[in-house]
């Protein structure tokens, strides 16, 4: 097929705007979501600052058993069968199956438990004995969650929100191929049904750049975080 180089440009513009309209999206609730989950996730197991929500240690065994097999069923499907799973959610929600907002529904959804496991992880690695020094001098959960857990975890947790974004940038091409938009759009009518080789590579190497972009930038804030 012979390709029309002058609408090139235009065409990628737009599928970049819709790519950057579906992941922004999907990171506002990512985080302040997969955030949540994380800090959940570490506080109710067993010895956890808030194991025992309203004096009970079952109650909090039980958040923590069932939070953590939603973030392994969310993190087991395959996006794309999660995308066809959550059509009639991004229906109901934005009301219709297709484009870039409707596909931010399941980007989101299978976005929070990649990034709740990473930040479950991150505070993991936090010293127990900076959380018992701030135990003996007082302070409340909400502070020690606040000033010593998510602070000193935040080199780790900024690069867990650099993978998860990566992530949601594969995602988000996925996603194009079911109607979603995008770059994944341009790759699939473009580059495979008419097969234009132009619109395929020049789409992988935006692609390449995003990614490098955004693992550039997360490196650069961690060497900040470091360096304070």
């Amino acid at each position: 097929m012979i390709t029309d180089w002058s609408a090139m440009p235009a065409i990628l513009l737009q599928a970049l705007a819709e790519t950057g309209q579906m992941v922004g999206i999907a990171l506002v609730f990512t985080i302040v979501f997969g955030l949540a989950v994380g800090v959940v996730l570490v506080g109710t197991d067993t010895g956890g600052i808030i194991s025992e929500p309203f004096r009970s240690p079952r109650l909090g065994a039980v958040i923590h058993a069932v939070l953590g097999f939603l973030v392994n069923v969310g993190r087991s499907l395959p996006f794309i069968i999660l995308m066809v799973l959550l059509i009639p959610v991004s229906r109901a929600i934005v009301g219709s199956s297709i484009g870039s907002v409707a596909a931010a529904v399941p980007l989101t959804v299978a976005a929070i438990p990649f990034f709740a496991r990473l930040v479950e992880i991150a505070l993991r690695e936090v010293d127990e004995g900076l959380v018992e020094a701030a135990k003996s001098l007082g302070a409340r959960r909400g502070t020690i969650i606040g000033k010593v857990l998510l602070a000193e975890a935040r080199p780790a947790i900024v690069l867990g929100l650099s993978t998860s974004v990566i992530s949601m940038i594969n995602y988000s091409a996925i996603a194009g191929t079911i109607g979603g938009g995008g770059i994944g759009d341009i790759a699939i009518r473009y580059g495979y049904q008419r097969y234009s080789i132009p619109y395929l590579v020049v789409t992988i190497i935006i692609l390449i750049v995003i990614v490098q972009v955004v693992q550039l930038i997360a490196g650069a804030v961690v060497r900040r975080l470091n360096h304070r």
